[in-house]
């Protein structure tokens, strides 16, 4: 059973409770509950079903901040061997809200060659030392030169990059503003939009303002089922437009930062499906289906010519704002 569970999971934990305690009664009884275990289990199964097919968007905005969901380096230790993480911008510090760093990927029993992969992302921390060491995945300049550092070095070996965007945006610190918060962020838009390899972004969870921006300016954009995108969160939202913050979920519906509503705007170029119940109830199969849409976009965009791939990427960007208008 996940750790903690959001309102509208709470009735699956009731049944998973129950799952356990006749588990447990089977393992020190010599009555046998097995048949009684697996209707519990077909009936946790389609109520996950039937509840998660009518999330609104303030639920999947909860799904994507869920405290168990997996974050950038659980999808790297998973999807990625031999993997190598870089530190430093070299100029001031490292900045520990932005990982990045230069492993193999391939397919499960597959004979082809690994795929050598830069990944950058965002990583918000676990326990709540990790979280405050890494600040809450809110990175300051520091992890954006960091990732343009990782970006050019990747341009020149001829490496593709994944970027994982999971934020709430960037720092809004004095220290961070004084060093150039905005230039940074900036830069790495820039920076990404430039580079001559192959470039894909996923929204992994939280995809907050500028600060996910600046590792989205992708050649394909992709978000996991229960993630969001969005140019400010529902509660800043509820705030500003409404003054009112037990307006967070009409905020959220008003947004459309949900996958569906962005693939349907033209935003973003597709959907990783979950696993039922979420990412954070089978991180493994959430792993699988990452890997799969990286290599298969790799392979696609891999055989390009250099200038090519530039071009039609700050072409799609630069055409992005004319989305739905006829």
């Amino acid at each position: 059973m996940a750790a903690y569970l959001l309102d509208f999971e709470k009735p699956i934990g009731e049944i998973e409770n129950k799952i356990e305690e006749l588990k447990t009664f089977n393992i020190n009884s010599t009555a046998n509950a097995d048949e009684e275990i697996k209707n519990l289990e077909l009936k946790r199964d389609k109520l996950i079903n039937e509840i998660f097919k009518n999330l609104n968007s303030w639920q999947i905005a909860q799904l994507s901040r869920h405290p168990s969901r997996p974050h950038t380096l659980d999808y790297i230790d998973i999807i990625t061997d031999n993997f190598i993480e870089m530190h430093g911008d070299r100029a001031f510090m490292d900045d520990r809200a932005v990982v990045g760093g230069f492993g193999f990927i391939k397919k499960d029993n597959a004979a082809s060659k690994p795929q050598r992969v830069l990944v950058v992302g965002h990583q918000k921390g676990r326990t709540t030392k990790d979280k405050m060491q890494r600040n809450f995945g809110m990175p300051n300049p520091e992890g954006y030169r960091k990732a343009q550092r990782l970006f050019k070095l990747a341009e020149k070996y001829l490496i593709p990059v994944v970027t994982f965007i999971d934020t709430p945006g960037a720092y809004p610190g004095l220290g961070a503003e004084e060093r150039g918060q905005s230039e940074a962020i900036a830069r790495s838009i820039y920076t990404l939009l430039n580079i001559k390899v192959p470039v894909i972004a996923i929204i992994i969870g939280e995809g907050g303002s500028g600060g996910a921006l600046a590792f989205g300016a992708a050649d394909k954009v992709f978000m996991l089922e229960y993630s969001m995108y969005s140019v400010i969160s529902p509660e800043g939202c509820a705030s500003i437009l409404y003054k009112d913050i037990s307006k967070t979920e009409d905020a959220a519906n008003a947004l459309k930062l949900t996958s569906k509503d962005l693939l349907g705007l033209g935003i973003i170029d597709g959907i990783i499906q979950e696993p039922p119940g979420g990412a954070h109830r089978n991180k493994l199969d959430a792993a699988a289906g990452l890997k799969n849409i990286i290599i298969e976009t790799i392979n696609d965009l891999k055989n390009k010519k250099p200038d090519i791939i530039r071009e039609e990427r700050i072409k799609k960007w630069i055409n992005i704002d004319r989305v739905n208008k006829g």
